[in-house]
């Protein structure tokens, strides 16, 4: 045994650990490395390609602009890359950041990695040399019952550096080597800076490891390193103290684009993390610092936020843009390095360009101050300000249809027909929507407030179910300005906030319509209910926001949908991703009535989600005079009929084969299929149906109740067209939108889906120990009366 330990001991400590490495990384993505000919396929983060000249001299001013960025420091801190024992390096942390910075060097980017975990590295090689030779001596010595007692001297930080720089190169070599990048290690003090002859090299250095595709990977040489002097900045030049400052002053050096400082916080903080009222700032302007509070630095490392902060500064004043990050936690430091190049909202971005108006943050605050100001209006109050607002849509008609008009001169050639349909605005669709908004208030009197139970708990001891706002709704919706004024109007009726984020296609409508919106509201002093998020947040930055929003409303495509759907980490999201319409013609169908049904349902508005998909025709009509009218009806009305496999098999020459039979087209196609009766075509419907409307046409009115009772959808119809799923049409006024989902509201949501309840109660100094078994009070629980609803 002894021999083994010998002979491991003098194997090189990063030879030992290279097939660990390899093991790792590959563990990392489930698959075994690739030939190196193949290592741009290998990674699972996508490969974007973005145009990457710019010139240098201003930082950018937006997040969205980063993905444009050329030149980047990547700056690990030394929480980032030690294990929490602060002895030993994170190895799958570090392949998985090795991973995203080879990813962007293959996208024609040019890396710079600074790098901590010398000292970390070298006190694990140091410790296992230490325990190894004690072992051994003891060993021979004392026996093995001594080993547990052996003690490990504290290790100078220099020797450790000494000990772990070649070690960490090592490591960081094995890894790159997996991606076929060459990696070259510059160690650097102070000094290095200061003296222009050796600023020249080094500079000159970096540039020709650049241009040959090489990653620098610098480190302060902290085997040499004297201790940094507090306050020794000379002439506005930041003096290398750690690697926060050294990362700064390479990144103005080499005119890099952008600095990501990886920590082990999320970003930067208006007061310490952790403490109660500490909140993430999202973007941290020049002159901010008086509104900050720093706490300590963190476990390891040479210094704290506030040293990263004075680094990011300077790097930002030098023209470089910083954001701060973190590179530790397990769900996101997989992705953290290239969410930030892609614009995503991760972290603390840095910018010397204030914005004109309120952050999406602040706009979720003030909206739901307003909401919550608005839920304490009167009923008459709230009905008010949705008459004005329809009023207003009336009155404003000319400059609200000007506006629509640049948006549909805008969208020429970049929108489909469909989409531009859903754009376009017009006078009978503002009147329309003027009488919708006042069927909203006239049924918004008793919608806050109302009480749906009452029970007594005991001799005078009530409780009541109340109905309450959600909170604050955020509604994105895309093409349809419409959708604005129906949605505010529902908010304001049920005492919500509101963040409305519209498409840019509809950004001049958009603004007039919120500008209405916010004039009815002034009325009552609750302007800020009503919020429209006109900056550059993505919409899966805006559904990270669970602190702020309770409730996402999607209005557009199915695309729109699922994303949202799975962008939303913690926030429910009401809406269905597709409407994928069917339409059973029953044996017993009328003749008349079937292609009536058939047109109105999908050549009436192809676009919109209630539209007919897929036409169910029982196996008896085929080839019969009915089948013939409706196949004439189609053609006369060109829409493109699309066969199902049953129905192909029944033709000579058959239209084209549907590709799937669960298709959304929203345009003039349908596809038609063949059943053999009521009980298949129920099958088919939870087959290949989304849940949103389906429809019997049928005389036989046991087959209808049969369809009705047993087709699992939000909205299920006899012999009418499916275009009725509509909340205006249900005489809900408008519809926030239609939810296919299972839990608190099915269909058209109107201004009941928009509430939720809250409990009430009442009572004289009970206190529930006079109910137990020794107690003189009985539980009574009686149910009493609920006052009645108006319903005028």
């Amino acid at each position: 045994m002894l021999s083994q330990v010998c002979c491991s001991r003098f194997q090189p400590f990063s030879q030992r650990l290279l097939p660990w490495v390899q093991s790792t990384v590959s563990r990392c993505h489930r698959v075994q490395p690739p030939a190196v000919t193949h290592v741009r396929s290998w990674s699972n983060i996508p490969f974007i390609t973005v145009p990457l000249s710019r010139t240098h001299g201003k930082s950018f001013a937006h997040r969205s602009e980063l993905k444009h960025a050329k030149r980047i420091v990547v700056k690990l801190g030394s929480a980032v890359v030690t294990r929490g024992d602060e002895c030993g390096l994170a190895l799958g942390r570090l392949a998985s950041i090795v991973e995203q910075v080879s990813v962007l060097q293959n996208q024609g980017r040019e890396m710079i990695l600074v790098t901590s975990g010398a000292v970390a590295f070298g006190k694990q090689r140091l410790r296992h040399e230490i325990l190894l030779s004690q072992s051994v001596r003891q060993a021979l010595h004392s026996g093995q019952n001594q080993l547990k007692e052996m003690a490990i001297p504290v290790l100078e930080a220099r020797a450790c550096a000494a000990a772990g720089q070649s070690g960490l190169m090592a490591l960081y070599e094995a890894m790159f080597t997996q991606y076929s990048i060459c990696a070259a290690q510059i160690l650097v003090t102070n000094l290095d800076f200061h003296d222009e002859q050796k600023r020249r090299n080094l500079n000159g250095t970096l540039h020709e490891l650049l241009r040959m595709n090489i990653v620098p990977i610098v480190n302060t040489n902290d085997a040499v390193v004297p201790p940094a002097e507090p306050n020794s900045d000379l002439q506005g030049v930041i003096s290398v103290k750690d690697n926060d400052s050294l990362a700064a002053r390479l990144a103005v050096e080499m005119k890099t684009d952008l600095l990501i400082v990886l920590s082990d916080v999320e970003g930067l903080f208006d007061s310490p993390p952790g403490s109660d009222d500490a909140k993430l700032i999202d973007i941290f302007y020049p002159g901010d610092q008086q509104s900050v509070t720093f706490g300590t630095k963190s476990r390891v490392g040479m210094g704290g936020m506030e040293a990263k902060v004075k680094a990011a500064l300077w790097a930002l004043q030098g023209g470089t843009s910083v954001v701060i990050a973190n590179g530790t936690h397990p769900k996101v430091s997989g992705h953290v390095i290239t969410d930030i190049v892609e614009g995503k909202k991760v972290g603390t971005f840095f910018s010397e360009v204030k914005p004109a108006g309120p952050t999406v943050e602040q706009q979720g605050e003030m909206a739901r101050s307003g909401g919550r100001m608005l839920a304490t209006l009167e009923p008459e109050q709230r009905a008010e300000i949705i008459h004005h607002l329809a009023d207003l849509l009336t009155d404003q008609r000319d400059e609200i249809l000007l506006a629509n008009k640049k948006d549909l001169e805008e969208a020429q050639g970049r929108l489909a027909t469909p989409l531009l349909k859903r754009l376009s605005l017009s006078t009978s669709k503002l009147n329309s929507l003027a009488i919708g908004l006042r069927q909203i208030a006239a049924s918004s009197h008793d919608s806050v407030g109302r009480v749906l139970r009452r029970t007594r708990i005991a001799k005078n001891l009530e409780l009541e179910q109340v109905t309450v706002p959600i909170g604050v709704l955020l509604v994105i919706f895309e093409s349809r300005p419409d959708c604005l004024p129906q949605v505010a109007a529902l908010a304001i009726a049920s005492g919500n906030g509101l963040l409305l984020k519209g498409g840019k296609e509809a950004a001049h409508s958009n603004r007039i319509l919120h500008l209405l919106t916010q004039e009815a509201l002034s009325i009552h002093g609750v302007k800020d209910a009503v919020q429209l998020v006109n900056t550059r947040e993505e919409v899966e930055d805006l559904c990270r926001l669970d602190n702020m929003i309770d409730l996402i409303i999607p209005r557009g495509s199915s695309q729109l949908v699922r994303d949202i759907q799975k962008a939303a980490k913690g926030i429910p999201v009401m809406g269905h991703s597709e409407g994928i319409c069917h339409m059973f013609v029953d044996s017993e169908a009328s003749v008349d009535k079937v292609t009536r049904l058939v047109r109105d349902s999908k050549c009436e508005y192809p676009a919109a989600c209630n539209a007919l998909e897929t036409l169910l025709i029982h196996r008896d009509l085929l080839r019969t005079p009915l089948f013939d009218q409706i196949i004439d009806m189609l053609r006369v009305e060109q829409v493109k009929i699309h066969a199902g496999p049953k129905f192909a098999s029944y033709l000579t020459f058959s239209p084209s084969e549907v590709k799937s039979l669960r298709t959304e087209y929203g345009d003039l196609e349908l596809c038609i299929e063949v059943v053999d009766g009521v009980q298949e075509a129920i099958e088919h419907i939870h087959k290949y149906g989304s849940s949103h409307t389906d429809v019997i046409v049928t005389e036989n009115e046991k087959t209808a109740e049969f369809f009705l009772q047993h087709v699992d959808s939000a909205c299920v119809f006899w012999n009418a067209s499916t275009r009725f799923s509509d909340g205006y049409r249900f005489g809900l006024g408008a519809e926030v939108g239609i939810s296919t989902s299972r839990i608190h509201a099915r269909g058209p949501v109107g201004l009941e889906g928009l509430l939720t309840t809250k409990w009430l109660l009442r009572g004289q100094d009970h206190v529930v120990s006079d109910f137990s078994e020794h107690g003189n009070l009985k539980y009574l629980h009686e149910n009493l009366p609920v006052p009645q609803r108006n319903t005028n």
